[in-house]
Parts: structure tokens; C-alpha cells; sequence
């Protein structure tokens, strides 16, 4: 992207070395081997005392040739995505919108927000080795003002892509979808020592304006996406791990005004361009069970330009993360400490600008102890600090405070684990929406928001078969948001109470796999449920969530997969509740209503070669043309008088996609 204006003091820091790995020990065994080996650390984050964390694998995002948020998290009910069209759309878990989640890249924090109306995530699957869902607030390790949970998306290196034996390879792939689009990607990697690898890769998106399920034209969600990655990982010594990362994703179109709303036919559209730079540094050490560091040192840049006023919006975070795990007895302890500096920067017409500059500061410490061969008891503690300075408004507010955290899991037989947990947490008032920084003022009073989320569960695993159930509350008091209105005033305007259930179960059985899932969870802000019009940039209400997916092997080299996706209705939210209270143009409350939906896909897996040299991909997205718009999305207000263009952007219907990859 050609337009830059960001200049300040970041920028020139020199760049630190550092690494992350997650931290987390869930079986006693695990502890065991620990103390006699100096294995680097487990790779995947446990949270004591809770059931329902995700993990998604590239083979998954593979198969159903994920191109956006929406495909990533398609089979998991607690998660959502609305918005539609890629720079549109928002993450929710449970109902919190990813502005209350801890979101990170290799470690790196996606912070703040560019413009209310556009989502604040970005990622490229194909870069993706797994992603991580922490719902609900969690562990200390989870990261500064994770109230809402946390996601991570880890990229893949050279040795995640070499097979063993192999020195060099290249991927080259293509995509097509007939609704409406295409993608093409390359990847070279390999090895330039025996120690070290390389990975780079480009990926390409062109997409045209997609149709609904009735057929019609989705006016302004035409984009092109380009991404640039670029990966160096290797062993320093026998007992130190480096990795160094760049990712450039950018993303332009012409979108409507509110690019998270409909534009209709005729409409004007905007000229857009987006745009996010994320450099990474991973540095581990691990010489001993008492000693195993790892570090993450992490510098990104977001921007978004608008023809409309010609408005430019940037973000710039640099930070790092340092801590260590120390396996002593039975007890694997980790601590250490994380700062982050922000900053949020708006200019329109080139001449008016507007800034903010935040820092977030912390400590923390997690002990799993395995207690007993059958009982895992988790403690842990944070303390943070947050600083915001309006430079532009000359006003500033500051907060600190400590987050405890208690966990246990039980395993009352071979196949059978209780989980309990309850977590605490704060965030101060961190930087804000860059397109809204010239009218934005803070309440003199503000206090930090704090959570209390508890959560039990109960985990059954044997000869193929996994059921789970987990019930959860979360309670966000002093929560800090801007109601409605201008000039934007950010105020405690109560309490957020997320609380519901989650069922899972799935069986393999010799070449076939069958997973459901259920999702209920009930949104409310001071007893009235959330809607993502006037509580964007918060929560948003979604209905009763079944999925269903099953696989079936066909052949060791053909696979045929099917998932279902059913959200029921939820109707008569009542609206525009603080609009009756400041608006003299809105006189009474109103109901909308979110329609339920039902949407199923198919996909086709196929390796014709004797190795897996060429993989053949056939996905079939909404097979059967469902008209909707996700419970994530805006809601439809048009009925409602001064509301007619406020609703979210219907989903498209029918993408029958067929990808090629090979492997040189």
C-alpha cells in the first residue's frame, strides 16, 4: 500500500531477539519427562479447569479451502464470524466481539481498531499451522486483557512443510470459486544449514462482488488480497531455538460506506485499502528443567485508507514477552513479564490528525501441580498496568490491578475427567477506534473493567468416542464502551453477563468420524441482550448453535466429509434502548428479529499420486443456496423508522470451490 503515516518513535527501535511457545501441562507424565530431559517446552496451551479450548489443524483448513475467518472457524459453535465480505468481518466467542479477546500472530497482539464498521482480525489460512481457542477468561499465561478468552494463530515454518529426509520442496496451488473468485499461492522452503530453514510464500485473491442465496448480486464485496511471508527458524545450539517472521497482508476494494452494511444497488462505493505488517522474533532457551526461557518480541502496523474524506487510520504495537518454565517436583511453573506500547493515529484530508498513545505493562505466574496421579490443581496470578494518553485532546487515564486464577481437573476414572476453573481479570481503557479518535473524550471517573468467568466441565474418552459438557458464566463489570452518539465519550456503562452451555461428542470408527456439537449461550448488558448495531465494538447475540460433521475415508487416498450447521431463531430483542434515552427522533423501544438458518457443506478430498505430491481439493459451501444473514452479523433494523439502511450483509449462498496444489 503506497499511503504511510505513521512516523513516530517505534519505527526505529532496534528489533530483539525472542521466541513464544505456549505453556501448559496437563498429565502428570508430561511433568515426569520434563525433569529429566531438556525437551523444549509442549506446543499446545492448556488451561486447567476448562473444557471446551479448540485447537484447529491446516489439514482441516485445508480440506474445506478456507479463504477467510469465517471458513476458519465454521465447525466450532462457541465461535462466529459476521460481516460477510473479509475486511468486514468480526470474531465472536461466546458472544464477545475479539476486541474483548487476547487475538495474537507467532505471539505478536492484534490491538485496537481502525474503523468501527470493518473487522480488526486479518489472517491468511494457508499461513496458518494451527489456531488456538481460549473462550472465556483463562490462565495467567493468557496474555494482557484476555476478560473475553484468547486466540492465537501459530504460522508454519520450513520443518512443518519438509518431509523427513528432504532438504528443499515448493508448493504451488490454485483455487477457483464459482462464487466468485479466485486464489493462487507458492511457497518455497528448505534447508540452508542443517540447522536452519527458510520458508517464503505468496498468496493472491481476486474476488468478484458474490450473490446471496436468492441469487442476487452482494453490491461492494469485490477485493483483492495480497500476502507476502517470509520465515527463518533454526537451532542456535543444542539447547536454543530462533525464529524470525514477516507477514504483509493487504486487502482493496470499493465498499459501501459502512462496509458491514448492505450497499444497495446503485449505491456509491468507496475505494478501500487495508493493509497489516507483522515482524516476529522467537527466541527459546531451554537448558534444563529449571530453566526453559522463551521470549517474544513482536513490532506490527495496521492502516486502512478511505477515498471518502480521504481518511487515513493507522495502529502501530511493539512489545515483548518474557518468560520462563521451571519444572520443580511435581509442580511446572511459569512466569515472567510483557509490555506493550500502542499507538493510534487518524488523519483526514492530510492536514487534520488525531492521537493516542497507550502502554500495557505486566506480570504473572502460573503453577500446574500435579497434585496426585488423578488430580491436576492449577494456580495462578497477574498484574497489569494500562496507561492512555489522549495526546491530541490532552486527557489521560490510568489503572492497575490483580487477576487471580484457580483451576483443577480430576480424572475420576481412565476414561472420565471433571474440569472446574474460575478466572479473574482487568483491562484498563486501552486505545481506541482510530476513525473516531477527533470526537473521542473519557469519563474523569473511568474505572477498569474487571471479569469473573467460572466454568465446569466434564471431559469422556474411550475406545473412539469423546463427549464433552462444560457450563460456563462470565460477568464483566464497569464495562468501558462509547453508547451512542458524538462526540464519542468512553464511560463504565455496566455489567456484561455472558452465561450458557456447550455439548460435544465425536467417534472414529475405522475409516469413518462423526462429531456434533451444541452451543447456547445468552448475552446481556444490564439485563437486556446485546445486538451488534449498538453494542459494536462489544457483543453480539447469536441463537441456539448445532453442528454436525462427519468423514469418511473412502479409500486411503480419498476422502469425502459433510458438515451441517443449524442456528435457531432468536427473536423480539428489544432495541434502541439508550437512543430512547439521548435521541429525541427515537420515541419507544423496538423488537428485530434474527431468522434461523440452516446451511450445509460438502467437500472431496483426492490424492491421486502414489506419494502426496498432488492434492485435489472440491468443496461445496452452502450446497443448497441458504438465504441469510449470520446471527453475527448487524441485525435487520430497516423497518424501523431512520433505520432503513442499518442491517449486516447476507451471507453468499452456493461457492462450489475446486483447489490444485502440488508438491515439488
Amino acid at each position: 500500500m503506497a499511503r504511510n503515516i505513521s512516523h513516530s518513535k517505534h519505527a526505529l527501535l532496534p528489533l530483539m531477539v525472542s521466541s513464544v511457545l505456549a505453556s501448559g501441562i496437563s498429565q502428570a507424565q508430561e511433568v515426569k519427562e520434563r525433569e529429566t530431559t531438556t525437551e523444549p517446552p509442549l506446543e499446545t496451551v492448556v488451561v486447567v479447569g476448562v473444557a471446551t479450548d479448540t485447537e484447529i489443524t491446516p489439514e482441516e483448513l485445508d480440506i474445506q479451502q478456507a479463504n477467510d475467518l469465517s471458513d476458519i472457524f465454521r465447525q466450532i459453535p462457541s465461535v462466529s464470524v459476521g460481516g460477510s465480505l473479509g475486511i468486514a468481518q468480526k470474531v465472536y466467542v461466546r458472544g464477545m466481539e475479539d476486541t474483548l479477546l487476547n487475538v495474537t500472530v507467532d505471539g505478536a497482539p492484534q490491538t485496537s481498531t481502525l474503523f468501527h464498521h470493518i473487522g480488526r482480525v486479518s489472517i491468511e489460512p494457508e499461513l496458518l499451522q494451527k489456531v488456538e481457542v481460549q473462550a472465556g477468561a483463562g490462565e495467567a499465561t493468557s496474555g494482557a486483557g484476555a476478560i473475553g478468552g484468547a486466540i492465537r494463530f501459530k504460522t508454519k515454518d520450513a520443518d512443518d512443510l519438509l518431509d523427513d529426509g528432504e532438504q528443499f520442496g515448493a508448493i504451488v496451488k490454485g483455487a477457483f470459486f464459482s462464487n466468485d473468485g479466485e486464489k493462487a499461492s507458492a511457497s518455497v522452503y528448505g534447508k540452508i544449514t542443517d540447522n536452519w530453514g527458510l520458508l517464503g510464500a505468496f498468496v493472491t485473491v481476486d474476488r468478484d462482488n458474490m450473490e446471496d442465496g436468492d441469487g442476487d448480486i452482494i453490491h461492494g464485496s469485490a477485493s483483492d488480497q495480497d500476502l507476502a511471508f517470509i520465515k527463518l527458524s533454526g537451532d542456535l545450539s543444542e539447547n536454543q531455538k530462533l525464529s524470525i517472521s514477516f507477514e504483509q497482508r493487504e486487502e482493496s476494494g470499493e465498499f459501501s460506506r459502512h462496509p458491514n452494511w448492505p450497499a444497495l444497488q446503485g449505491e456509491t462505493l468507496y475505494p478501500m485499502e487495508a493493509e497489516r505488517q507483522t515482524f516476529v522474533i522467537n527466541h527459546q532457551f531451554a537448558p534444563s528443567a529449571l530453566v526453559n526461557l522463551e521470549t517474544t518480541v513482536y513490532h506490527t502496523t495496521s492502516e486502512v485508507w478511505r477515498e471518502l474524506w480521504d481518511y487515513v487510520a493507522s495502529v502501530e504495537s511493539i512489545g515483548f514477552d518474557l518468560r520462563n518454565t521451571s519444572s520443580v517436583g511435581q509442580h511446572t511453573i511459569t512466569y515472567g513479564i510483557e509490555a506493550r506500547e500502542d499507538e493510534v493515529e487518524g488523519v483526514e484530508g492530510g492536514l487534520n490528525s488525531w492521537l493516542e498513545e497507550g502502554h500495557v505493562r505486566g506480570a504473572y505466574i502460573q503453577d500446574h501441580w500435579q497434585a496426585t496421579d488423578a488430580l491436576l490443581l492449577s494456580f495462578g496470578l497477574r498484574y497489569d498496568e494500562y496507561k492512555l494518553e489522549q495526546v491530541t485532546h490532552d486527557d489521560e487515564t490510568d489503572s492497575k490491578g490483580f487477576s487471580p486464577i484457580i483451576g483443577m481437573s480430576y480424572s475420576l476414572t481412565d476414561a472420565l475427567t471433571f474440569t472446574a476453573g474460575h478466572a479473574t481479570a482487568m483491562r484498563g481503557k486501552e486505545v481506541g477506534d482510530g476513525f473516531t479518535l477527533w470526537s473521542a473524550t473519557l469519563d474523569p471517573d473511568l474505572d477498569a473493567e474487571t471479569v469473573d468467568n467460572t466454568e465446569l466441565g466434564l471431559e469422556y474418552s474411550l475406545d473412539g468416542l469423546q463427549l464433552r459438557a462444560a457450563v460456563y458464566r462470565s460477568t464483566i463489570d464497569d464495562v468501558i464502551f462509547d453508547q451512542v452518539g458524538r462526540p464519542v465519550y468512553y464511560e463504565n456503562i455496566g455489567e456484561l453477563e455472558t452465561e450458557g452451555f456447550e455439548l460435544s461428542a465425536s467417534y472414529v470408527w475405522d475409516q469413518l468420524t462423526i462429531s456434533a456439537a451444541f452451543s447456547h449461550n445468552d448475552s446481556e448488558l444490564n439485563g437486556e441482550t446485546v445486538e451488534g448495531y449498538e453494542h459494536n465494538g462489544l457483543a453480539n447475540a447469536r441463537g441456539d448453535t448445532w453442528n454436525l460433521t462427519t468423514s469418511y475415508a473412502i479409500t486411503p487416498k480419498l476422502e469425502l466429509g459433510w458438515n451441517f450447521t443449524l442456528v435457531q431463531d432468536l427473536n423480539d430483542i428489544e432495541v434502541l434502548h439508550r437512543s430512547v434515552e439521548v435521541d429525541d427522533d427515537v420515541d419507544s423501544i423496538q423488537e428485530v428479529d434474527k431468522p434461523g438458518y440452516q446451511v450445509h457443506d460438502l467437500y472431496l478430498h483426492w490424492e491421486p499420486l502414489a506419494d502426496d505430491s498432488l492434492n485435489v481439493n472440491l468443496a461445496a459451501q452452502n450446497l443448497f443456496n441458504e438465504h441469510y444473514r449470520d446471527h453475527s452479523s448487524v441485525a435487520d433494523y430497516t423497518d424501523i423508522t431512520g433505520f432503513g439502511s442499518v442491517a449486516g450483509i447476507y451471507e453468499a449462498g452456493r461457492d462450489i470451490r475446486l483447489s490444485v496444489d502440488y508438491r515439488f
